[in-house]
């Protein structure tokens, strides 16, 4: 066996047995390319998983031992590499589906990116200009798969809890469907024992008239019933797994990480959970249950139909196997268009999406018209997209039709010259064609039924995609117990990258509890990042952060983030009153918790002055209010919780001096015990900071009090220079502004006089 160096392959005593298991299982000639382990399984667990790449296959070992392998001659076959804030990821895909995926710490990228460049080698022609040119652009992968009609099969799990309720539905369906096919099979009867011996002279018996009528009416009566029952039920159990599916879908998004919203479109998301939720429970409550019906109703007819005279069965599933043909042909264009309709609906939903919350800046500058166009581009392209749809729909069905015609008509002509011969009674053959017309009328359901089919595979899909998506800030298999936080936050040589892009590099401090931190440097020191780090939004890439001695990855991350208060640069309000976001954190709080929380923050006197007080309504994201009073409302909903890690990024940024003041007032009795890191845009803010800490290009470069590093003129010391010379620099443009304001109304006022 050859080997090429397995970059990237650790070599303990269970990584050498893997390469022995190897080994064995490699065919005669078959070399190995490279052989990495990944250290992640599916749901983001430290755990040592194989990849071996030879010159024939893709192999992958699980920990348990168990073996998948692919071909690397398949057709279609790509293997895609990804990375999103410290968690990397292997898909391999076909032409149709994802295959497998595999997840890695950054530690592994040089291993995996050569993994997937010989993977690509190994490729033969299209495949590999196709994989090559999707890493290139970017492509998101999922609209890259098309979507397959099985992926309605993975609605079962949702289905799973209603299932004593599905099965009276199939039955009830079943018996419904049995009772529509009685009226059909009385009509041999009443046409050979009633009607054809009337015409021949003889007399009809009344009684047996009445028996078949009854019966009729009875079959009616009986179908009525059964088709209500299991109409209703079944509409009450699809409506339910639209329900859990939506449910299901929006809690799994909030568990997802911030890089994920940062690549997705507000209106997309919505459209999914929504639209598309609903149009899968249309599909179950309706559609699916006329598929079932209908496909029972086929078989069963023709049970009835062989049962009857075989050969004329078989002259009438003549137009099956075209029509058949037909579904097939137009399944695969009807899959990849409904996909492509959903994704344009979804950049119409964006339009709204972007433009009603940003309403004011629209008007602000006044670009309605834009925005209508920008709408009307989408709105037609979505059209467009429509029209080129329906030209193979609106084929397609009469075609379907006309052949079922076609088969009607070879039936009674068939059917007549039976009779002709002696074959068959006029009754049968009217029974025949009372059935075929059921038959054929179910069969022409059916094809329509396609279109739908298609529609709600494509919604699945884009659903799963969703479900499919794993937190790359995962829960911990054992977590540690977090009943009480001293605030000790310890960092050691952390790092962290976006993409191939380091961060934050080699960084290590430590914070006692307590302990005021002032974060400061120029835009995209990594001072943001470091924040979002601490709180856990992403996972370090290299390094650990501790909170008093613990890695905090080994605590879950709804109980860390709890002893966690953030107040943001930009402040976001929910649409309720005023008392409702100040307790988003603690919805259980007091009135009276929460109208201390206001007053720590210098929010009490301006929320009283509103017209209901606490009970005020906020418009959405705090429109009504001015910058200043959404920062205190935000900064008093981070205090109510009472956090012992304090953050504050940019806090006072978006208020005045006079409010900056308040509020810093507030500050200094509120981060006495608790541990604060803050970071602000003017440094005079961060004075009475216990220690500065000064970040540049993601490292820690000084450390200090304000003094000190002034003292030392160092990187601190120029930062503070360059600030007071842009406040000279302002003020002095502030006063010519007045000189010149002052000379303008001057000499406006001496002019009348002089012409006096």
């Amino acid at each position: 066996m050859q080997h090429h160096d397995p970059v990237g392959t650790p070599q303990g005593e269970e990584d050498k047995s893997a390469l022995l298991a190897l080994e064995n299982r490699l065919a005669n000639a078959e070399n190995v390319l490279t052989a990495i382990t990944v250290d992640l399984d599916g749901e983001l667990r430290f755990a040592e998983i194989l990849l071996a790449l030879t010159d024939l296959r893709l192999l992958s070992r699980s920990p348990g031992g168990e073996w998948a392998e692919w071909p690397i001659s398949a057709e279609g076959l790509r293997l895609h590499l990804s990375d999103h804030a410290g968690v990397g990821c292997i898909e391999l895909c076909d032409a149709r589906t994802r295959l497998a995926r595999w997840h890695y710490t950054l530690a592994g990228q040089p291993a995996a990116l050569k993994l997937v460049k010989l993977f690509k080698e190994r490729q033969a022609g299209v495949a590999q200009a196709t994989a090559e040119a999707d890493d290139a652009f970017g492509a998101d992968p999922e609209l890259q798969t098309p979507p397959s009609t099985w992926v309605l099969l993975r609605l079962g799990r949702f289905a799973k809890p209603y299932r004593k309720q599905l099965i009276s539905g199939f039955l009830l369906t079943l018996a419904s469907t049995a009772a529509t096919l009685v009226p059909p099979y009385l009509t041999i009867p009443l046409m050979d024992d009633i009607l054809i011996p009337f015409q021949n002279g003889q007399e009809i018996a009344f009684g047996k008239v009445a028996v078949f009528l009854g019966a009729l009416l009875a079959a009616a009566l009986v179908g009525w019933a059964l088709g209500w029952a299991r109409t209703y039920q079944l509409a009450l159990v699809s409506e339910r797994i639209g329900a859990d599916l939506r449910t299901t879908t929006y809690e799994h998004l909030l568990t997802l990480p911030l890089d994920y919203f940062g690549g997705k479109r507000t209106g997309d998301l919505m459209a999914r959970i929504g639209s598309e939720t609903d149009r899968i429970n249309v599909f179950l409550s309706l559609h699916a249950l006329d598929f079932l019906t209908d496909v029972l109703m086929i078989l069963m007819t023709a049970v009835i139909l062989f049962s009857i005279n075989p050969l004329l069965a078989v002259v009438t599933l003549v137009p099956l196997p075209f029509i058949a043909w037909m579904i097939h042909v137009v399944r695969d264009r009807l899959r990849t268009g409904f996909e492509k309709i959903d994704r344009v609906w979804s950049e119409v939903t964006n339009v709204l999406a972007d433009t009603i919350p940003g309403i004011r800046v629209v008007k602000a500058f006044a670009q309605e018209k834009r925005e209508a166009e920008r709408f009307h581009k989408a709105n037609a392209y979505n059209l467009q997209v429509n029209d080129k749809l329906n030209r193979t729909w609106s084929l397609f069905t009469p075609s379907v039709s006309l052949l079922t015609e076609v088969g009607l008509l070879v039936v009674w002509a068939f059917g007549i010259w039976q009779v002709a011969r002696g074959s068959i009674t006029v009754g049968v053959l009217t029974a025949f064609i009372a059935y075929i017309g059921r038959f054929y009328t179910r069969l022409d359901s059916m094809s329509r039924i396609v279109s739908v089919t298609q529609k709600a595979a494509a919604g699945a899909k884009r659903i799963f995609d969703i479900l499919d998506h794993v937190s790359n800030v995962p829960e911990p298999v054992e977590p540690l117990a977090l009943a009480r936080v001293e605030g000790r936050i310890e960092m050691k040589n952390v790092g962290f990258r976006y993409g191939s892009r380091a961060v934050i590099r080699n960084l290590s401090l430590a914070i006692q509890p307590g302990e005021m931190i002032g974060l400061v440097g120029h835009s995209g020191s990594g001072k943001s990042t470091l924040v979002n780090l601490i709180c856990r939004f992403y996972d370090v890439t290299d390094g650990a952060i501790l909170v008093d001695g613990s890695d905090i990855r080994r605590f879950r991350v709804a109980d860390y983030r709890r002893h966690v208060g953030l107040v943001l640069q930009e402040p976001f309000l929910f649409f309720g009153t005023i008392a409702q976001n100040i307790a988003y954190g603690k919805p259980d709080a007091s009135r009276e918790e929460i109208v201390a929380a206001a007053r720590a923050a210098h929010a009490h006197d301006f929320i009283l002055r509103l017209g209901q007080g606490y009970d005020s309504l906020v418009g959405e994201r705090g429109q009504g209010l001015s910058g200043g009073e959404r920062q205190r409302i935000s900064i008093a909903r981070a205090l109510l919780i009472d956090p012992r890690i304090l953050i504050l990024d940019e806090a006072t940024s978006a208020v005045d001096t006079e409010t900056e003041q308040e509020i810093q007032r507030a500050l200094d009795n509120l981060v006495r015990g608790r541990t604060t890191i803050a970071i602000a845009h003017r440094l005079s803010t961060l004075r009475k900071a216990d220690r500065l800490v000064v970040m540049d290009r993601g490292e820690v470069v000084e450390v200090g009090r304000h003094d000190v590093l002034m003292e030392q003129q160092g990187a601190y010391f120029r930062l503070y220079q360059a600030q007071l010379r842009q406040a000279d620099d302002e003020s002095a443009g502030a006063r010519d502004e007045r000189a010149s304001l002052a000379v303008a109304l001057g000499g406006h006022a001496a002019h009348p006089a002089g012409n006096a």
